[in-house]
C-alpha cells in the first residue's frame, strides 16, 4: 500500500517537475527578446538622432561645425537625403529639356554600330501625361539626376570631384536602364547623350513659331555596363 502510494506522489509530482523546469526556461527566452527588442529600439533612436542631427547642419546656414564634419554630412546626406528649401521658395523651370541618348557596341568584325537618337524625356512625358497619380521617377528622376549633373560640372564635361564622377555615373545608368528596357534585345556597351534646351514662352505671347533652343549640348561617349542580349 505505500509503496503504491510513494509511487502515484511520485507520478503527480512529475509533471509539476517538468511545469517548473519548462516555468524556469520560459524567462530565459523572455529576457533575450526583451533585451533584444531594447537594443533595437536604441539603435532606432540613435540613427534617427543622427540622421536628424546631420540633415541639420545640411541646411544650416555655414558654420564651424558644419564646415569641420562637411565631408561626414555630405555622406550621409548624398545622394539618398538631399534637402532643399524649394518648397518653401519655388523655382520653377523656366526651359523645356529634351534628353536623348543613343548607344554604340562593337560588332563581330570590329566596327562599331550606332543606334539612332531614342527620346527619354519623351519616354517620361507619356508615363505622365493622362494619369491621376504619375510615378515619381517618371517625374522626376530623369530631371533631377541631369540637374545635378549640370550643378558640379557646368559647362565641362569633365568630372573634378567624387561628387562629380558619382552623379555622371548615376546619369548614365539612368539612361541606360531606360534604353535597355526599349531596346528590343539589342546590345551596346556605349552611351552618348543630346540635351536640348528650349526656352518657355511668356503666357500671352503668340506661339505661331516654334521656340529656338537656347542649348544643344552633345556629352561625350560614355562606357557603360554592357545591357541586353
Amino acid at each position: 500500500m505505500k509503496e503504491l502510494q510513494q509511487s502515484d506522489a511520485e507520478t503527480t509530482s512529475q509533471p509539476l517537475h517538468d511545469g517548473a523546469v519548462r516555468t524556469e526556461r520560459r524567462p530565459v527566452g523572455a529576457r533575450a527578446l526583451k533585451a533584444g527588442l531594447h537594443t533595437a529600439v536604441v539603435l532606432c533612436l540613435m540613427t534617427t538622432l543622427v540622421h536628424v542631427v546631420m540633415v541639420f547642419l545640411h541646411v544650416a546656414p555655414p558654420n564651424p561645425v558644419s564646415k569641420r564634419y562637411g565631408t561626414q554630412v555630405n555622406g550621409w546626406v548624398y545622394p539618398f537625403f538631399e534637402q532643399n528649401w524649394r518648397l518653401f521658395a519655388p523655382d520653377p523651370d523656366s526651359f523645356n529639356r529634351t534628353v536623348l541618348a543613343r548607344t554604340a557596341h562593337t560588332d563581330r568584325d570590329g566596327s562599331m554600330k550606332v543606334s539612332p537618337w531614342f527620346d527619354l524625356t519623351a519616354v517620361d512625358n507619356s508615363a505622365v501625361d493622362h494619369h491621376a497619380f504619375p510615378s515619381h521617377t517618371a517625374q522626376n528622376l530623369l530631371r533631377r539626376a541631369w540637374s545635378s549633373y549640370v550643378e558640379v560640372h557646368g559647362g565641362s564635361d569633365t568630372p573634378h570631384s567624387e561628387r562629380a564622377v558619382m552623379l555622371q555615373k548615376y546619369l548614365s545608368n539612368i539612361a541606360a536602364d531606360r534604353v535597355a528596357a526599349h531596346n528590343d534585345g539589342g546590345t551596346f556597351e556605349f552611351l552618348q547623350l543630346r540635351v536640348i534646351t528650349l526656352p518657355i514662352a511668356a503666357p500671352g505671347t503668340a506661339g505661331n513659331r516654334p521656340p529656338v533652343p537656347s542649348e544643344n549640348r552633345l556629352l561625350p561617349w560614355w562606357k557603360v555596363t554592357p545591357r541586353g542580349k
